[in-house]
């Protein structure tokens, strides 16, 4: 019973962290982001990412909505260039669960109640970068970089993308210190 709370607790644990996103963000201290008020995407960078179609529409939907929530607006003459950049990676974990000691019956080393299990699980991490670039200087000003767990259910894609990109939009623009 106190083996099967210890994987139970252990299954829950990997769960919880499996739907975390980690963010980072840099950008350039120089540059004042109160001045920039409309964006456009940058199509050759947002053809170069090598994911679906169908995950890229999500994704700029996603990032419509932030922006919108931010007060800057899509334009034809844009202040702003926003392009993305993925990565995935196919992530092993391997973990072990020792039941005993080896010590058995009598004095001695057992090396045959020696008692544990294995488990390896596989799981995709994918990384999003998403690059905000000065349309008239054609510079890149801001960059955010979010890493997490996919998701292969395409009924939780939409939620899984927008939790991405909320978390990574969550840091544009900088605070000023």
């Amino acid at each position: 019973m106190k083996t099967l709370k210890l994987v139970s607790l252990t299954l829950l644990f990997i769960l919880g962290a499996c739907s975390s996103v980690r963010v980072n963000s840099d950008f350039d201290k120089n540059v004042d982001f109160s001045q920039y008020k409309t964006y456009a995407y940058q199509k050759s960078g947002i053809d170069k990412a090598e994911i679906s179609d169908l995950d890229k529409k999500r994704i700029l939907r996603a990032i419509d909505n932030e922006m919108t929530n931010k007060g800057i607006s899509k334009s034809e003459a844009p202040d702003l260039l926003v392009t993305i950049f993925t990565k995935e990676r196919e992530r092993v974990d391997v973990s072990q669960y020792n039941a005993g000691w080896g010590y058995g019956w009598g004095w001695g080393w057992n090396p045959y109640l020696w008692g544990g299990r294995t488990y390896v699980s596989t799981s995709t991490e994918g990384t999003l970068y998403i690059d905000i670039i000065d349309a008239k200087k054609k510079e890149l000003i801001w960059q955010g970089v979010g890493s997490g767990y996919l998701t292969q259910n395409t009924d939780k894609k939409d939620e899984r993308i927008n939790e991405f990109v909320s978390k990574i939009l969550s840091q544009y623009p900088p605070e000023k210190k």
